[in-house]
């Protein structure tokens, strides 16, 4: 048995979240066309006969312009130590960005390997993959590179067999069955902010966070009660939607995924709560699950 810690890092929108999902086969992280929707750093647990990996998904690496945003960067440094590999998730068929460069600086300082993760490959030629491997390894001393297209799961398999030659432990750290180490409240939360990311218009997802206040799990029936925050009220207006038409239609999208997560009946209430400048406010951010790290 090797097992072992890999982070998943790189910019906002290249495909983290949808990457862990394939590797694992389950939905343990929420995706969207809308930049920045990881906020949270999610634990996805992949187990075969001879392995056990723990994956940790990072919020997108970018360049901050509030409180939270600094956490977010802060969290996602602070995966680049002390794991067996990195994987540096890029964009091939986008290439290389000022992001990407400011990525690249930060990762010089880390002692693990860094795995090149060219993602989206089933938009490009072979021609096109072959001239963006040559432009990104000359980047950075990238211990392993490895095309694949997490949409398609193309090479997919692959890329586990490439990561199993960096872990270095021997210990089962999770029971062999557990998928993910987030709890059933948190993926609560997090699926309703998805739906709300898949209805709502461009600039409402940077300006609103979801906590579930409550989950109370009986022998048939789930009962869940999940606070949307927004940080204005016109922001509240659009998440209701005329006479609460998005509202409903985000909490029927969020139960049917959930009754088929939990195996049961699940019974979903939703709130819209108006919290001016929560990004900024750190007693706030600490009071909605922001504060896994000190920041200063």
């Amino acid at each position: 048995m090797k097992s072992g810690f890999v982070s998943i890092i790189g910019r906002p929108n290249v495909g983290k979240s949808t990457l862990l999902n394939s590797i694992l086969n389950f939905k343990v992280a929420i995706i969207s066309d809308k930049a920045g929707t990881t906020r949270n750093i999610i634990q996805g647990i992949y187990n075969d006969k001879d392995s056990q990996i723990i994956f940790l998904d990072t919020p997108g690496i970018h360049k901050p312009n509030s409180k939270l945003g600094k956490i977010l960067n802060k969290e996602s440094y602070s995966l680049t130590k002390e794991v067996d590999a990195i994987l540096f998730v890029v964009d091939a068929k986008e290439g290389i960005g000022k992001g990407d460069r400011f990525i690249l600086e930060t990762l010089k300082k880390s002692d693990s390997p860094v795995l090149l993760i060219l993602n989206k490959i089933d938009k490009m030629t072979r021609e096109e993959l072959i001239y963006r491997i040559t432009e990104y390894k000359d980047l950075f001393p990238f211990a392993e590179i490895v095309p694949v297209s997490a949409l398609t799961k193309d090479n997919i398999a692959h890329l586990l067999e490439v990561i199993k030659k960096y872990l270095t432990d021997h210990v089962q750290y999770f029971d062999p069955e557990m998928i993910t180490s987030n709890s059933m409240s948190f993926m609560a939360s997090e699926l309703v902010r998805e739906k709300l990311l898949d209805v709502t218009i461009e600039e409402v997802p940077h300006s609103l966070t979801c906590v579930t206040t409550r989950y109370e799990e009986k022998k048939d029936i789930v009962n869940i009660c999940v606070d949307i925050i927004v940080d204005r009220d016109s922001i509240k207006k659009i998440v209701i939607g005329k006479n609460g038409e998005r509202l409903k239609r985000v909490g029927i999208l969020a139960r049917k995924e959930l009754e088929n997560l939990i195996q049961k009946q699940v019974y979903l209430e939703l709130y819209v709560k108006t919290l001016k400048k929560w990004k900024e406010r750190t007693n706030l951010l600490k009071e909605l699950g922001f504060d896994e790290l000190d920041l200063k």
